[in-house]
C-alpha cells in the first residue's frame, strides 16, 4: 500500500458509514428505498472509495448532483444504479444514455431528446421527474400544464419514468405539510391516468429522520450517511465517519509583543511557543477561523493564531509543553476527546456542516479505515 505523502489528510472510517446506513435502513423499514447521496465527492470523503461500503450496506441507488460525478462512479461501478439529481444540458444527454445513468428531468423537451437517444442506442433510459412544490430551484412548476407534460412524457416509447421527487424547504411544519400535500395531489392525478411510478421521494436527511410520515417509497440520505446531524430526533444516534488530521511541522519560541502571520493581526501577550501546521484554506479549512478555531494536540486544545495562510497556519502551544515536531494534530473530528466538532467549526465559520466537509480539497489525501486498520489511501494528485 502506498504511503501518505502529506502530513495533512482526511481519515474516513468505513465501519461508521456501514453502521449509519444500516441504522437508516432499520429506521425506515424494508418498504422504503435508499438513494444514497454521494454528491460533492461524498461530502468530501471520496465517492469512489466509499461507494463499495454504501452499496454493500444496502443502498438502492447512488445519487449525485452532476454528470461528471456520475461518470466518475460509472467508470468503476459498471452496473449500479446512479441517479443525477441535477440538470444535464441537452448536448450532454447522450453521455447519460451511453452510460446507463438515470437522469432527472423537468421538461418535455429533454424527455423527447432522451426518447430519441433511447431509440438510437436501443435502450430505454430511466428518468426521475423533478416536481417543484415550493423550493423554487428546479422542477416542473406546480400547475395543470406541468401535469399534462408529465402525462405526455409517460407516453414516450423509449423512456421509463422510474421516479418522481420534490424537495422540502424545511421552513416549518406547516410549509412541509403544504409541500407534501401538493406533491401527493399530483401523484394521485398521475395514478388516476394510469401512471404508476416506482420511486416517489421528497425526504432528504433531515426530513427522513424527523418526518417519517413523508418518507413515501424512498428517502435521499446525504449528511446522515456520514454521521452529520442536523435533524432534531435525539434518539437517532449515528457515528461520524471523518476526522481531519495533520502533524506539527515546526516549533518556535517568540517573545511578548511579537506578531504572527500577515499584518501581525495576532500579537503575543506573553512569551509564547508557536507551532506551524501544514494545512490552510487551500485544504478547505475556513480562512475566517482566525483566532476562533482550535486544534487538539495530545488531548489538549491549542488556539489558531494569526491569519490562516493558503497552505499553513499557526497555533499557540505554550500550554502544551510536551508537544514536539511530528505530533499528531486533530483539526476537527466528532467532538469527543476534546476535539472540535464539525458542528462547532460550522457555527464559528458562520456556515453549515455540509459546506465545511464538502470544501475539503483534492490535494488532501483520504485515508480509509476498516476494522481499525488502513485499507486504502487515495491521493488524488498522485494516484487518481
Amino acid at each position: 500500500m502506498q504511503k501518505v505523502l502529506r502530513d495533512t489528510f482526511l481519515e474516513v472510517n468505513l465501519d461508521n458509514i456501514e453502521y449509519n446506513i444500516k441504522k437508516i435502513k432499520e429506521m425506515i423499514g424494508k418498504d422504503v428505498a435508499i438513494a444514497a447521496v454521494l454528491k460533492a465527492n461524498a461530502y468530501g470523503q471520496g465517492a469512489v472509495d466509499i461507494a463499495p461500503t454504501v452499496i454493500e450496506s444496502g443502498a438502492d441507488i447512488i445519487a449525485v448532483a452532476a454528470l461528471t460525478e456520475a461518470l466518475e462512479l460509472r467508470r468503476i461501478y459498471k452496473d449500479y444504479n446512479i441517479l443525477i439529481m441535477g440538470y444535464t444540458s441537452n448536448s450532454n444527454l447522450e453521455y447519460v444514455v451511453e452510460n446507463n445513468i438515470i437522469q432527472t428531468i423537468f421538461s418535455y423537451e429533454q424527455a423527447e431528446i432522451l426518447n430519441k437517444l433511447g431509440s438510437k442506442y436501443n435502450k430505454k433510459p430511466k428518468v426521475h421527474i423533478k416536481y417543484d412544490t415550493g423550493f423554487n430551484r428546479l422542477g416542473f412548476k406546480d400547475c395543470s400544464k406541468s401535469i399534462d407534460e408529465i402525462i405526455k412524457i409517460s407516453k414516450l416509447k423509449n423512456i421509463e419514468i422510474e421516479g418522481m421527487f420534490s424537495h422540502f424547504a424545511l421552513k416549518d411544519q406547516q410549509t412541509n405539510k403544504e409541500q407534501y400535500d401538493k406533491f401527493l395531489k399530483v401523484l394521485n392525478k398521475l395514478e388516476n391516468e394510469g401512471i404508476n411510478i416506482k420511486y416517489k421521494h421528497i425526504c432528504d436527511s433531515i426530513a427522513g429522520v424527523d418526518y417519517p410520515q413523508y418518507r413515501l417509497d424512498m428517502i435521499r440520505p446525504g449528511a446522515i450517511i456520514y454521521g452529520l446531524k442536523s435533524y432534531k430526533n435525539n434518539n437517532f444516534k449515528l457515528k461520524q465517519s471523518m476526522t481531519f488530521k495533520t502533524r506539527i511541522s515546526y516549533i518556535k519560541k517568540i517573545q511578548i509583543g511579537e506578531g504572527v502571520s500577515y499584518d501581525y493581526l495576532w500579537e503575543a501577550k506573553r512569551d509564547s511557543v508557536v507551532a506551524t501546521l501544514p494545512f490552510g484554506y487551500a485544504d478547505g479549512y475556513p480562512r475566517n477561523m482566525r483566532d476562533k478555531g482550535k486544534v487538539t494536540i495530545n488531548g489538549k486544545q491549542a488556539p489558531i493564531i494569526g491569519v490562516i495562510c493558503m497552505d499553513q497556519c499557526m497555533v499557540d502551544i505554550t500550554d502544551i509543553p510536551e508537544a514536539k515536531v511530528g505530533d499528531e494534530v486533530i483539526i476537527y473530528s466528532d467532538g469527543n476527546n476534546n476535539t472540535m466538532s464539525v458542528q462547532q467549526i460550522s457555527e464559528l465559520a458562520e456556515t453549515n456542516k455540509n459546506e465545511i466537509v464538502s470544501r475539503i480539497t483534492r490535494r488532501t489525501p483520504r485515508v480509509y479505515i476498516k476494522d481499525g486498520k488502513v485499507v486504502k489511501i487515495r491521493d488524488y494528485l498522485v494516484n487518481n
